[in-house]
């Protein structure tokens, strides 16, 4: 009798310690899947960057700290053209204010928006409260770092990205 609880209490231990790969938002998760239009309308897939690392950056015209981030952007993009995606999702809800933004930033990543701002399906899959935030995610969909700016997203990619 004491063997087969000490077996069931061994395997109670197993199935409760093992973790599972599951679709979520906390660092190790699978990222949650994305499929909006850019804009020219053309819907782009996260999973589409698999393969390489990716940076799921939320912002919008409006949001002073996002726009502030932007130049870090733009040289986390220039240093690895090759090893890293960013992937921008826009909360701006009018057309002309997020292109404008893109031009006027001279954003050349992927650049997506229902233009549904808080009722888009990525808003509630990432449970987005407010931006900027941004998810670090490897070359197979899995969420390395969240919610990481500054000179810490720049030290996490390239320890990321060290040989």
């Amino acid at each position: 009798m004491k063997k087969t609880l000490l077996i069931v209490a061994f395997l109670c231990c197993i199935i409760t310690n093992s973790k599972a790969q599951v679709v979520g938002v906390d660092v190790g998760d699978i990222a949650p899947e994305i499929d909006l239009p850019n804009t020219k309308g053309e819907k782009i897939a996260l999973s589409s960057l698999r393969g390489s690392l990716v940076l799921v950056d939320f912002w919008a015209s409006w949001c002073g700290p996002c726009i502030k981030e932007q130049p870090l952007l733009l040289k986390l993009n220039n240093t690895y053209p090759e090893k890293l995606s960013i992937y921008g999702v826009s909360m701006d809800t009018k057309k002309p204010l997020w292109t404008a933004a893109i031009a006027k930033g001279k954003l050349p990543w992927i650049n997506v928006s229902d233009l549904k701002y808080w009722q888009s399906p990525a808003v509630a899959d990432y449970r987005l409260q407010s931006v900027p935030l941004n998810f670090l995610i490897d070359k197979n969909g899995i969420i390395l770092a969240k919610n990481i700016h500054g000179k810490a997203l720049e030290d996490k990619i390239k320890s990321v990205l060290a040989p």
